[in-house]
This record gives structure tokens, C-alpha cells and sequence, in this order.
């Protein structure tokens, strides 16, 4: 296992490089040079796209991410098969490029997420949300309305998806401040996943609600004890626990 980006072989980078391979970790996926992969993935996407991908080579890689979604667009690509590529970067490059999309309308955004939202690798369902979660934050109670029926997917990584992509604060993105102060809004995500029987899912809701402590305390403990009263499950338990672990 990579411990750092250097420690990735070089025949390892050259299979991630060439798009041949999926990361296994997120080292991995911080070493892989965006150009070469552009190139192995869109063989025709031009030199002078390519040189301004190679300008932002030290870039950070969110950064990287959306402006490999950007030269997509930029160069009319077909996403269709990009979504299903072998390499995860790619796909997570499909996510960016899909919020990218101005034209559409939020359903039509989330409706093209979902499969990416519900993709089997780890690092591709973190760039769905990440992707999508500052046009959801711009327009928030119609994304709220839109996520609550994602809540009963059969699938735990979609009901993840709905939960996770709102966290008033999350990690490597901006803040919602309006969840912030009034952490309310989001019931319609969060009380149809109180006893929710997937750990991945479980975490999820914690996450989010240790996030809302951190600025509405007294609403979370409430919360959770009402969660608690109103149920003995052993899921609401394990998520009221980790939701308050922030707090004295």
C-alpha cells in the first residue's frame, strides 16, 4: 500500500497515468498527472487544452478536477462513455462536468449524479457530491425537496449521497452557512435516516449532525435525545452517540 506519492512505483503510476487502472488510494490518486491521463482518456482533445491542463499541474487537485471538467466541455466531449471508464479519475472528472453543466436544470443535474453518486468506487461517489454541492448550497430547499426521496434508494451509497452532500460544514469545501444556523432545514434528509441500518450510511448522519453541533449544540441534543425516546433501535443509538461525540 502507497504510503505517500512517491512511495507509487513507477509502473503503478504508468497504469494510473494511462487510465488502464483504478486508484486504490487516495495517494494514488494525487500522483496520477492529469495531462497524460487526458490524453489516454480523449486522445483528441487538442494541444492547446492539454498545455492548459500541464499549466495547472501544481495546482490543488479539486481545482485540477474542475478544470479537466471545464476542457471536456470546452472541447464537446461525449460524457457518456466517461462515466464508465476504467479509471476513477476520469469518472470523478464526468462528475465535475456534469455540475458544470449550465444549462441544465438541478433535477436534470441530479438525475445524470445518481449513477456516479451510486458508483462503486470510494474516491468517484466523493467527487459526486463534491461536484454538485455548490450548485445544491446556491439552491437549497429545492435541493433539499429533491435529495428527500434519495433517502429510501435501495442503495446505501445513494442514501449516503443525500445526507452527505449538504454537511453544513464537510470536508475540502465551503461551508453552508444557512445550514449552519438553522440545521432544521435538513430534517427532511436526516429523520428518514435515523435508523438506517448501514454503517455507511449511519456515519453519514452522524457526520453531519457533529458538524451542526459545532454552531447549534443545544438543537442536536435535543435531537438526538427525541431520536432516542422515540426509538430503542441499536443504528439511532450508534448515530446519536457520534453525533454528540464533539460535545462536553
Amino acid at each position: 500500500m502507497s504510503r505517500g506519492v512517491a512511495d507509487v512505483t513507477p509502473a503503478r503510476l504508468a497504469l494510473l497515468n494511462g487510465g488502464s487502472v483504478a486508484s486504490a488510494t487516495l495517494t494514488e490518486g494525487l500522483a496520477i498527472d492529469f495531462t497524460q491521463l487526458l490524453v489516454a482518456a480523449v486522445p483528441d482533445i487538442g494541444a492547446a487544452r492539454l498545455d492548459r491542463m500541464r499549466a495547472q499541474a501544481a495546482a490543488g487537485i479539486t481545482k485540477r478536477m474542475v478544470l479537466a471538467a471545464q476542457l471536456l466541455l470546452d472541447g464537446q466531449v461525449d460524457l457518456a462513455p466517461l462515466q464508465d471508464h476504467v479509471s476513477d479519475t476520469v469518472r470523478g472528472w464526468a462528475c465535475f462536468a456534469i455540475a458544470a453543466q449550465t444549462g441544465w436544470t438541478l433535477p436534470q443535474q441530479l438525475a445524470a449524479m445518481r449513477p456516479l453518486a451510486d458508483d462503486g468506487h470510494f474516491g468517484v461517489r466523493e467527487w459526486a457530491w463534491l461536484a454538485l454541492r455548490p450548485r445544491l448550497a446556491a439552491h437549497l430547499l429545492d435541493a433539499i425537496a429533491l435529495l428527500a426521496p434519495w433517502t429510501a434508494d435501495p442503495s446505501e451509497r445513494v442514501r449516503r449521497f443525500a445526507c452527505e452532500a449538504l454537511r453544513p460544514r464537510g470536508v475540502w469545501c465551503a461551508h453552508i452557512a444557512q445550514l449552519k444556523e438553522a440545521p432544521q432545514l435538513a430534517l427532511p434528509l436526516l429523520q428518514p435516516l435515523r435508523a438506517d441500518p448501514a454503517v455507511y450510511v449511519q456515519d453519514a448522519v452522524a457526520n453531519w449532525l457533529n458538524d451542526a453541533a459545532k454552531s447549534q449544540p443545544d438543537w442536536v441534543r435535543k435531537l438526538c435525545a427525541q431520536w432516542l425516546q422515540e426509538s430503542d433501535n441499536a443504528a439511532t443509538a450508534r448515530i446519536c452517540k457520534r453525533a454528540q461525540r464533539s460535545l462536553a
